[in-house]
């Protein structure tokens, strides 16, 4: 039997009856690990001898009689930038080479009250500052479907891990498609949360106002089970959390019925700039809504055209303030030969973030100081309420939003590093999302002419998850698209 070639709901069930235990699938997944993980290099850190033990302690309560979660003994690998208490956390940065959190974010207490099994430590975008995830200090991970594209990023490593039969879930974050672009670029379902389901205590902050943690999985049912174990309220923790944001359980809630679904399609998201592949794929997963009942029609949302300026303004901002904590001083990387406290800081914080951190530092400073802060930021505030309205509107109309995830397919690798604006203009389909606080699922409808995975992003009101979730199950069921794990 082929452990890592199941979902994770199958391999739940495998567990629940007792024909497998939970560490002849751990055993199972840290063998796919050592067999392709030099190839695509998902993991920064792997945690094999704390994976072996928290799942036998599985097995054994499972013997014990103890009812269980689903979850329980299933192994889950977790982006580099989710604090783990006792296990490296670096953001993929040398500014945290070192770094071993003292504490558990909350997703993380929600995975082990569920009996999940942490592998290890995902690769991403430096400080999650990438679309590719080659801006990472420690290594580049490659597509598992092609070894010469990028996964895409920042969670580049999370869906890398996934699509390479390594993991069957993952956790990821998502501050600008973060989640939704190497979900799309390496074939597997990703999910983008609204903003306040997830709690965000324990991540480390990008952009606090438009960062979100959510899963990758194989299918739509795994990841709405992997939602429904770190979904919830933080009022301990996160003052952003939301209270109770669902109604029961997002898995057990799963509907493929279409009938009289309302989906539009933003006639914005399918000009200029998208490439012919992508639109036909995504035009033609409009026509199987149709024919499962849906009701598809042209909406437009004039305003997207200014969410890239505007999310890389609030974003950049934000990340100059989040990131001043890191100084050379508490914890992390610190320059030798320094003479005084300012030598610390500036050589400290020159040598040990990159090129794309730096970058987006000293946008954010520009942009929040005196004389710029009104031109810039204010009117990025103005233009994010605009853009929050223009949404709700739509939503009037429409159940869900169905568009591309990106321009292209997955590109070379260093292809888009010698130009950041190309690199930039990649986020045009997937940054509004996160302007607007809504909830977004990325799944893959088909591939192009390299066999690459195409993906289709499904934009729902707030708190729309269960909406996504059905329309996602109900195109997977119709197109068979689903569970796809790369030949390596």
């Amino acid at each position: 039997m082929e452990l890592m070639n199941k979902t994770a709901a199958e391999l739940s069930t495998l567990l629940a009856s007792k024909e497998i235990s939970a560490v002849e699938l751990a055993k199972a997944a840290l063998a796919r690990t050592e067999a392709v993980d030099s190839q695509v290099g998902a993991y920064i850190t792997t945690a094999g001898d704390a994976a072996l033990a928290a799942a036998e302690t599985i097995d054994k309560r499972r013997a014990a009689g103890d009812a269980l979660p689903p979850l329980a003994g299933i192994p889950v690998a977790i982006k580099d930038n989710i604090c783990t208490e006792g296990l490296l956390t670096t953001c993929a940065s040398r500014m945290l080479y070192n770094f071993v959190p003292p504490y558990n974010a909350t997703v993380m207490e929600k995975l082990a009250a569920q009996g999940a099994v942490i592998t290890g430590k995902c690769n991403m975008d430096e400080f999650a500052m990438g679309s590719s995830c080659e801006n990472s200090a420690m290594k580049i991970t490659h597509n598992p479907h092609n070894l010469g594209c990028v996964p895409g990023g920042s969670s580049g490593g999370s869906a890398a891990v996934v699509a390479s039969g390594q993991a069957p879930l993952s956790l990821g974050s998502d501050t600008g498609g973060s989640i939704r672009q190497p979900a799309a670029f390496c074939g597997v379902v990703g999910l983008k949360p609204t903003y306040g389901a997830v709690s965000r205590y324990g991540l480390i902050a990008f952009a606090s106002s438009l960062d979100q943690i959510g899963p990758f999985a194989r299918t739509v049912e795994d990841a709405a089970m992997l939602m429904d174990a770190v979904t919830g309220y933080d009022p301990a923790h996160d003052s952003t959390s939301a209270p109770a944001p669902f109604e029961g359980s997002l898995r057990k809630n799963l509907s493929p019925d279409m009938k009289g679904v309302r989906i539009g399609l933003p006639k914005e998201y399918f000009g200029a700039g998208i490439s012919d592949e992508v639109r036909e794929s995504v035009l033609a997963a409009a026509e199987t809504y149709k024919s499962l009942g849906a009701e598809v029609s042209e909406i437009s949302l004039p305003l997207v055209e200014y969410a890239l300026p505007v999310y890389y303004i609030l974003s950049s901002a934000e990340a100059s303030s989040n990131l001043a904590r890191f100084d050379g001083v508490k914890y992390g990387f610190r320059a030798e030969g320094c003479e005084e406290l300012l030598d610390i800081y500036v050589k400290s914080r020159s040598q040990g973030f990159g090129p794309e951190v730096q970058r987006r530092i000293m946008l954010g400073t520009y942009v929040l100081s005196s004389g710029y802060y009104d031109a810039y930021y204010k009117k990025a505030r103005a233009a994010q309420r605009k853009i929050r309205e223009e949404f709700a509107g739509a939503f009037e109309k429409c159940d869900v939003i169905l568009t591309p995830v990106a321009p292209t397919t997955a590109y070379e690798l260093g292809s888009r590093t010698a130009d950041p604006l190309e690199m930039y203009a990649g986020d045009i389909c997937t940054v509004s999302v996160n302007i607007a606080g809504l909830p977004a699922l990325v799944q893959p409808c088909g591939f192009d002419g390299g066999k690459l995975p195409i993906g289709m992003q499904l934009i729902g009101p707030r708190f729309g998850e269960q909406k996504l979730l059905n329309a996602g199950l109900a195109f997977e069921q119709a197109s068979g698209l689903k569970n796809i794990i790369a030949a390596l």
